[in-house]
């Protein structure tokens, strides 16, 4: 018997076929069972809903009464159901924001939901939210602000108890939970029980994050936690929602000041975009965007969501870069995601959908130059496309720039490459070259870096062929390569970019050529019907300019949305100053220096008495030194006597760098405003790029 074995064995060593079957060894730092889970998610949405959508604000001052909480018609079914028609795999709960008010009946403050009037005091809407996702297949996630600037004990040891014990309650009464989102908000001016002080802690020690984050361990241990330094999840840096062009699944933190330790909130936000090649920690970046301008509901921001290909763009530089898109939602003061928002998430999802139905690698004949161990069962290029993310084509140890050629044998026409590697072996690949068959010799098409858990290559133009090479260019180790598709995003057309000259002419323009474009002006949504674009328009006044573009009556682009102020020709600032000027020069990439500490400010002429409905600021978006976030400001019928109209924060700018609207309560009639920079948040001068006025 054993003879017969051992000729088997000599027969089949003669056919090529070898032992050498043992799996790749991992490589680098390696995701637990939760990160896995949480990579497989992909997309899930933030839902903020609470104090700050009835106080119209993005960061609530906490001292908002708990009267104002009444939403009419909130419906949490129809919030997670649009996130599902969008293909959002679950949903994170803003169960309490800095405010500190808390959307479910807790015993540690009396700043919850069962002291307002929804339901009668007896409403939960954390537990509305549970309900809505079990019913629809929805994975959970709870987030539980740190910062509160309502509790009177926040600063000292008490307020950390008392936050632990929030985070008891929720753990205990709303799980099983896929994620516990903690941000690094921290600190700062608030009503804190009515001492109406700003505080200041240390964010490196005074959460004890490493005993905090123990409480999720132990009561949700399937909970990934984010982070601005993991310890699961890290931030990407930005509020853009993309990852850099390279993206590394592992991370080694640093702290931004010497001395200092890394820890949640007190980071190199930059760092988060790329991560670290072989990082100390598998700590892949989530990258959260708003759908709207701002986090919270604003009906001020009504018909400026982010349209349905807008979020296409982003899933690319997010999913499609290994990392995963978390989208903010903000219901209305109903409690309903707004008619216009729920349409754009069904938008998306269905282009998602129409996209990768179909992978035509599928069926292909893949040929790959080195297959571990000559083992096609275990390691063979069949597991590329059998929909597992964990059975891959493998080379030998000492095989690190292979090829994999996939004859689809007739030309088929595609815009999106998808690669993933198994995870679970470590992220392995650092470079990539597509090359396709044309014209009988090979044509190098496009080259990524880093792959991952997720690599989408979204092509400038359609490409058709019959035949595409995969080269491994880099790679200190053996492949585990789990997928390579080919696929083919639906067309669409472009939509209208729309501009306004210092003089005040709006031009409408396509970035390539389009039956007609049709656009309003007074805000309402434009159709077939709507003033068809034929030349620029003057709009000297301001408003609000919405334009789409059309192929035939039932085919159309997503609407793009602008809101100008007037003109400011014939505007002046007090002093006049070339430096000055630069605040109403109609151009972003120039800006105004400000000193701080003067308490002066700037005065803006307007050079006639105007209704003025609301302010706006502009920030220098590529920097945050010299950027806002407290202001006053104060306008005048003579250029003397001044009277303070509105006062406040631009709470979140740091991230979320876009234009601020300081909306007044009534309309005032001015000749002259002045902004007086109050706060920056690094050093004494203020930048700004432009200051406006909105009459509309």
């Amino acid at each position: 018997m054993i003879k017969k074995i051992i000729l088997s064995a000599q027969l089949l060593l003669a056919a090529g076929v070898t032992y050498s079957q043992t799996a790749p060894k991992p490589y680098g730092a390696l995701p637990t069972e939760r990160q896995i889970k949480w990579q497989e998610t992909e997309m899930y949405c933030i839902v903020h809903f609470s104090m700050a959508t009835f106080d119209d604000k993005e960061w609530g001052y906490g001292d908002e009464p708990n009267s104002l909480f009444n939403p009419q018609s909130f419906n949490a079914l129809q919030i997670v159901g649009a996130a599902k028609a969008g293909g959002f795999k679950g949903i994170v709960v803003v169960a309490k924001h800095h405010d500190g008010f808390c959307l479910w009946p807790t015993k540690t403050t009396q700043h919850n939901i069962s002291q307002s009037p929804y339901k009668n005091g007896k409403g939960d809407v954390v537990e509305e939210y549970k309900e809505a996702c079990d019913k629809l297949n929805m994975k959970l996630g709870l987030y539980c602000s740190p910062w509160d600037r309502n509790n009177a004990n926040y600063g000292t040891p008490e307020y950390v108890s008392i936050y632990r014990a929030q985070l008891k309650e929720l753990y205990s009464n709303y799980g099983p939970l896929f994620m516990s989102w903690h941000d690094g908000a921290n600190g700062g001016d608030g009503y804190y029980g009515g001492a109406r002080e700003p505080r200041k802690i240390d964010r490196t020690t005074y959460y004890g994050w490493d005993t905090t984050w123990g409480i999720t361990r132990s009561m949700q241990p399937t909970a990934a936690i984010f982070g601005d330094v993991g310890p699961d999840v890290r931030w990407v840096g930005n509020e853009q929602g993309h990852a850099g062009e390279t993206s590394w699944e592992t991370y080694t933190p640093e702290a931004p000041e010497e001395g200092k330790t890394p820890a949640n909130g007190f980071v190199k936000d930059w760092l988060g975009t790329e991560g670290t090649r072989n990082g100390k920690y598998w700590m892949p970046a989530e990258c959260d965007v708003p759908l709207r301008t701002g986090w919270f509901y604003h009906q001020s921001q009504d018909g400026q969501s982010k349209s349905a290909y807008k979020l296409l763009d982003l899933y690319y530089k997010s999913v499609g870069r290994a990392a995963c898109l978390d989208l903010g939602l903000s219901p209305n003061k109903q409690g309903l995601i707004a008619p216009e928002d729920e349409q754009i998430l069904k938008e998306f999802g269905n282009i998602l959908k129409q996209t990768f139905a179909v992978n035509l690698a599928k069926g292909a004949t893949l040929t790959a130059s080195n297959v571990r161990g000559k083992n096609q069962a275990l390691y063979g290029v069949a597991h590329l496309t059998d929909n597992d993310r964990y059975s891959y084509w493998a080379t030998d140890d000492q095989i690190t720039n292979p090829q994999l050629i996939v004859d689809m044998r007739k030309p088929q026409t595609f815009n999106v490459i998808r690669l993933r590697e198994d995870i679970k072996l470590g992220q392995r690949i650092d470079g990539v070259v597509i090359d396709v068959w044309q014209n009988n010799a090979w044509q190098e098409l496009t080259i990524a870096t880093s792959i991952g858990a997720n690599r989408l290559i979204r092509l400038p133009q359609n490409v058709t062929a019959a035949k595409v090479r995969l080269r491994i260019t880099k790679s200190p180790v053996c492949i585990a390569l789990s997928d390579f598709g080919l696929f083919k995003e639906p067309a669409h057309l472009s939509a209208p970019q729309i501009t306004r000259t210092a003089k005040g002419e709006v031009i409408l323009t396509t970035e390539a050529p389009v039956g007609s474009i049709h656009y309003t002006v007074d805000g309402t949504t434009p159709g077939i019907s709507s003033p068809t674009y034929q030349h620029s328009f003057l709009l000297p006044d301001g408003g609000v300019v919405r334009a789409l573009s059309f192929e035939s009556a039932n085919q159309h682009s997503e609407i793009k949305n602008m809101q100008f102020g007037p003109v400011k020709v014939g505007w002046q600032v007090k002093p006049d100053d070339k430096n000055l000027v630069k605040a109403i020069d109609d151009n972003p990439g120039t800006y105004a220096e400000i000193p701080v500490s003067a308490g002066e400010g700037i005065v803006v002429d307007l050079g006639k008495s105007t209704s003025i409905k609301a302010f706006t600021y502009l920030p220098k978006t590529d920097h945050t030194d010299g950027m806002v976030d407290a202001y006053e400001f104060y306008y005048s019928a003579d250029g003397t006597t001044w009277l303070k109209s509105q006062s406040g924060e631009f709470a979140n700018i740091k991230s979320n760098p876009v234009m601020q609207i300081v909306k007044l309560d009534k309309p005032i009639a001015a000749r002259y405003f002045k902004f007086v920079p109050k706060h920056v948040i690094h050093g004494d001068i203020a930048e700004v790029a432009e200051l406006g006025i909105i009459t509309q």
